[in-house]
């Protein structure tokens, strides 16, 4: 991206507050503009603290929700927001435009240039920039501690950390749960085998299909501290391991964890239909876990 790329900020005027169910801390919902002026939306809840405080950006799947996921996220998947406001920090539900299939595979790296008094782009914007639009936006508000700001995304979510992390600089930790990182690993398939015959619950497996040249590449330009978390029967286990082993034979700051639950996306639990939350030991474990990694590096 050029020197002459625009830093969007959020529109106050577009804030709406509403209360959470079982919680005194509101959220607010915001717009952000994106590289492109679009606009994706944000859930942002922080705590009664004297401020600037850490943020936390959780975000989960492929994208293309809207306001709408986020509203139900944050109401619903808020078990998570709660843990990250008793720590004193500031935390949020996004969402992004929806996922274009190999659009990171075949677009390359986004350029931003100015014509003829306008901007410019080479290609479509991405879901992972949104994000960067996104954490940037939110740098800008005065509640928030700039050089505190960590990332949480869960499957897609996890991959879309992995490419945000190479080209963006702003963060300064993250956790990859059950990230589905099959584009950013460039996992091939021969012309012989289809997506549900290629065997991803065994690492070695994936590791055999993964062009070795480009995910070094891109992998080179990640300078950040992941956590990566796996499931333990999780049909893509065999992935997160691959994503693990390849950043961390890259010398990458990276660990691993993995843990055994029914749930995709047990980092972010879910209210049941008596409206009370569906958490179990496990997830309290492994939350307090994740957390646990991101406050020693927020530090």
């Amino acid at each position: 991206m050029t020197a002459t790329t625009p830093v969007w900020k959020l529109h106050d005027q577009f804030v709406v507050t509403e209360s959470v169910e079982g919680s005194d801390v509101p959220v607010s919902y915001r717009l952000v503009p994106t590289f492109d002026a679009l606009y994706a939306p944000v859930g942002l809840r922080v705590p009664d603290v004297a401020g600037p405080v850490p943020l936390v950006v959780l975000a989960y799947g492929n994208g293309g929700g809207g306001l709408d996921w986020v509203q139900d996220a944050v109401q619903n998947r808020g078990w998570v927001m709660e843990r990250i406001l008793e720590r004193g920090w500031a935390c949020a539900w996004i969402d992004v435009r929806t996922e274009v299939d190999l659009g990171y595979e075949r677009g390359g790296p986004l350029t931003r240039d100015w014509r003829s008094g306008g901007e410019l782009f080479n290609r479509g914007a991405l879901d992972h920039e949104d994000w960067i639009a996104t954490i940037q936006a939110l740098r800008e508000l005065p509640e928030i501690d700039e050089d505190r700001v960590a990332l949480v995304g869960i499957s897609h979510g996890g991959e879309m950390i992995l490419k945000l992390a190479g080209e963006y600089d702003g963060v300064a930790v993250a956790v990859a749960a059950e990230p589905a990182s099959h584009e950013f690993l460039a996992i091939r398939r021969d012309r012989s085998t289809t997506v549900d015959q290629l065997e991803t619950t065994d690492v070695d497996s994936v590791l055999a299909h993964v062009d070795r040249d480009v995910a070094a590449e891109r992998i080179a330009g990640i300078d950040l501290p992941i956590l990566v978390m796996g499931r333990d029967d999780d049909p893509l286990q065999g992935v997160f391991r691959a994503t693990h082993q390849l950043l961390d034979e890259a010398g990458r700051d990276v660990q691993w964890t993995t843990w055994d639950h029914p749930l995709h996306g047990y980092v972010a639990p879910l209210r049941g239909d008596d409206g009370e939350y569906e958490v179990d030991d496990v997830q309290r474990a492994a939350i307090d876990q994740m957390l646990a990694y991101v406050a020693a590096r927020l530090a």
